[in-house]
C-alpha cells in the first residue's frame, strides 16, 4: 500500500490545531515512502531498528529529525548518537548513563524521553514511578537532556481503560519527581489506535505508522 496522502494531510490538520507533534512511524517501510512524506513537509520520523535507521538515515535528506522509539540496547547507542534528535524509550540508568557518554564523545547533547511503564501487560518496558524517583546523579549527566516521558497503554478495547493508563502518565508528567532536575516539555503517547484519547489526556506527541503507511510486511525469515 503506497502512503495515505489524505489521512496525512487530515491528520496533520487535526494535530496542527492541538499543538501535537506527529511522528510518522516509518518501521519495515521503504525510503521512498518516507520521502513522500518529506516531500509534503513531515520532518519527523520514527523508527524502532538501529540499523534500519542507520541505512534511512544515509540515504534520506539529512534535515530530517529523526526518533527512536524502540527498545534500545546500550551497545547500540553509539551508532545513532552523532544524529538522533530524540530518544524516546529510556527505560534503564544505565542506558541513560551510556547516552551521556556517546553524547560527550559526539560533542552533543542527546534529548531523552524517560519510557514510563503504565500498562498491565508484561511485555512493556519502563520504570514505575518508584523507579522514576529513585533515579540518582541526574544532574551528573551533562550530555543528557530529559525533555518528557514516553507511554504505551495496553493493547485493549476498553477505552476507559486506555484512557485511565494514560491520565495515570500525564499526572506524572504534571507533577515530575523532584530528583529529575529537568523542566519537561513531551508527553509521548498514542499511536495510530489510541492516539485520540491520548491526546484527550495531554498528549503532545504521537506515533503514528499504519494510518499513515498501512499495514507493515514483515519478514519472518
Amino acid at each position: 500500500m503506497a502512503v495515505n496522502i489524505e489521512a496525512y494531510q487530515q491528520l496533520k490538520k487535526e494535530l496542527n490545531t492541538k499543538n501535537v507533534t506527529l511522528v510518522a512511524v516509518s518501521k519495515f517501510k521503504p525510503a521512498e515512502d518516507i520521502q513522500t512524506l518529506y516531500d509534503l513537509g513531515q520532518r519527523d520520523f520514527g523508527e524502532n531498528f538501529v540499523q534500519e535507521l542507520l541505512l534511512k538515515q544515509q540515504l534520506l535528506p539529512k534535515d530530517i529529525r529523526w526518533h527512536f522509539i524502540g527498545h534500545l540496547q546500550s551497545n547500540k547507542v553509539k551508532y545513532i548518537a552523532p544524529f538522533i534528535h530524540l530518544i524516546h524509550g529510556v527505560d534503564s540508568e544505565k542506558l541513560l548513563k551510556e547516552i551521556d557518554k556517546q553524547g560527550a564523545k559526539n560533542n552533543r547533547i542527546i534529548s531523552c524521553l524517560l519510557q514510563v511503564f503504565i500498562a498491565d501487560e508484561e511485555t512493556k518496558f519502563g520504570f514505575d514511578e518508584a523507579e522514576l524517583s529513585q533515579l540518582k546523579d541526574i544532574a551528573q549527566l551533562e550530555h543528557v537532556r530529559i525533555k518528557g516521558f514516553m507511554g504505551m497503554a495496553s493493547f485493549s478495547e476498553d477505552k476507559e481503560k486506555v484512557s485511565t493508563e494514560f491520565r495515570r502518565l500525564q499526572n506524572i508528567f504534571s507533577k515530575p519527581p523532584s530528583n529529575l532536575n529537568a523542566e519537561l516539555s513531551t508527553l509521548s503517547m498514542g499511536m495510530s489506535g489510541d492516539y485520540e484519547s491520548a491526546i484527550k489526556e495531554g498528549s503532545n506527541m504521537v506515533r503514528i505508522g499504519s494510518l499513515l503507511f498501512g499495514q507493515r510486511n514483515i519478514k519472518t525469515s
